[in-house]
C-alpha cells in the first residue's frame, strides 16, 4: 500500500484560533499507509497500526467553541478532535486507545475525528486499509 497524505481543510476562524498552538498548514495532516495511521496537529501526534481501526465514519456541523484551536478532548466518550473547519470529518474508532493529547500516555482515545479536506479520500483509506 502506498503511502497517502491528507491535508486538512482550513476556514480562516480555525486558522487564526490555531496559530498559538503551531496548528497552520504546514503542521498538520494525517497519513495512511505502511499498515499505520499517523496524524500531525501542530504540535501533537497521533500514531496507530491500521488494524487498530475498527469503524470509519463522516460527521460534521462541529461547534467552534468545542473544536477551534488545538485537539479537543470530548468529555463524553474521551475522542479526540483534530478541528480545522466545522464542515465535515472524519471520525475513525480504535480497539484499542490510542495516545494523542497526553504524552504521558494517561489519557488515551478510543476514537479520533480528522477534518481533512478529501474527507471521502481518507474515509476510503482507512476502510481499505
Amino acid at each position: 500500500m502506498t503511502t497517502r497524505r491528507f491535508d486538512f481543510a482550513f476556514t480562516a476562524p480555525y486558522r487564526i484560533a490555531g496559530l498559538p498552538f503551531g496548528v497552520l498548514p504546514a503542521t498538520t495532516w494525517v497519513e495512511v499507509g505502511d499498515g499505520r495511521l499517523r496524524a500531525r496537529f501542530g504540535w501533537w501526534t497521533l500514531d496507530t497500526a491500521l488494524d487498530n481501526v475498527t469503524d470509519v465514519a463522516t460527521s460534521g456541523d462541529y461547534a467552534f467553541v468545542k473544536t477551534a484551536g488545538p485537539p479537543h478532548l470530548s468529555l463524553t466518550d474521551r475522542g479526540v478532535t483534530f478541528a480545522t473547519n466545522g464542515d465535515q470529518g472524519v471520525c475513525a474508532s480504535f480497539a484499542r486507545p490510542v495516545r494523542a493529547i497526553d504524552p504521558t500516555g494517561r489519557i488515551t482515545h478510543p476514537g479520533a475525528t480528522f477534518t481533512v479536506a478529501d474527507v471521502d479520500g481518507l474515509a476510503t483509506a482507512l476502510r481499505e486499509g
